[in-house]
């Protein structure tokens, strides 16, 4: 077990995603090149990403709209429902 017990660290986190982004990328028919030029992302960053991990978020973020799954984000680090709802009637 490791500093972050059994959840995976944040590199293995960044790896994850950017096998899945290859595989999503793969799957529409994209190169690398042509879903730089679809998300307006440097080539090089891709590469690098897909290699790494490390991309900043907004690159991040222009690749997932280009693959069509920004959406996904949406619901990323939303406070948890029974505290949200706690919120609303504890003025």
């Amino acid at each position: 077990m490791g500093e972050y017990g059994d959840q995976n660290t944040p590199k293995e986190v960044m790896l994850l995603l950017a096998k899945n982004t290859i595989d999503l990328r793969k799957e529409q028919g994209f190169t690398q090149k042509e879903l730089s030029e679809r998300s307006g992302v440097a080539y090089a960053s891709v590469r690098k990403f897909e290699t790494t991990g490390i991309i900043s978020l907004e690159s991040l973020l222009k690749i997932c709209n280009a693959l069509g799954r920004l959406e996904e984000f949406e619901s990323l680090l939303l406070p948890d429902e029974m505290e949200r709802m706690k919120k609303l009637f504890d003025y």
